[in-house]
């Protein structure tokens, strides 16, 4: 060892610790301790708030998917029953007037008629709302343009001519409006 360097040699801390119990060697201090202690505390308390929010975010996304289901329930039985629909439609629109005033057909067609009116309230009843389409510019998202037809009358794009009406089911699109489109004449 040179006379510059003081630090102790192995031999000489083994003698200095020879009378030192060997519990209280490389023990860490106090401070030491405590350090790792409140760097434990900290690190569950971000746990613990990380667990919140994730047990919040997945309550909310529960409350969401509960209401959907309430709201929308009614999808698949409301496009089964569209088609009860059209097809009175369809057939109260091919009766004709001579046999709307024959007095044998007068309470058939009335019965008809009120079986319509009852399902357009049901479908109000649960926020099923027909589409609106004639006349109007062609909306993706709400009409299926089956045809294009020449017209001079109305603007290229614009909805002349519903061939299957279309609904929503409150904010979701239920079936798109089959729709013949305008365009500009040859």
């Amino acid at each position: 060892m040179s006379d510059n360097d003081t630090r102790p040699t192995a031999a000489e801390i083994e003698a200095e610790l020879k009378g030192v119990p060997e519990d209280m060697i490389d023990q860490p201090s106090e401070n030491d301790e405590l350090a790792a202690l409140r760097e434990q505390v900290e690190t569950a308390k971000q746990d613990v708030l990380y667990a919140k929010a994730e047990t919040q975010n997945v309550r909310r996304r529960m409350e969401k998917d509960i209401a959907d289901a309430r709201a929308y329930a009614a999808t698949g039985f409301a496009r089964d029953i569209l088609s009860v629909a059209d097809n009175l439609s369809r057939a109260l629109e091919t009766i004709p007037a001579d046999l709307r005033e024959d007095d044998k057909f007068k309470n058939l067609v009335a019965g008809l008629e009120a079986t319509g009116r009852e399902i357009e309230k049901v479908f109000g009843n649960h926020g099923i709302t027909r589409i609106a389409a004639m006349g109007l510019p062609l909306d993706p998202h709400q009409h299926q343009a089956m045809i294009e037809m020449p017209s001079a009358d109305a603007e290229p794009g614009t909805v002349i001519s519903e061939l299957q009406a279309g609904y929503m089911i409150k904010d979701r699109l239920l079936r798109p409006a089959m729709v013949a489109v305008a365009k500009k004449p040859d």
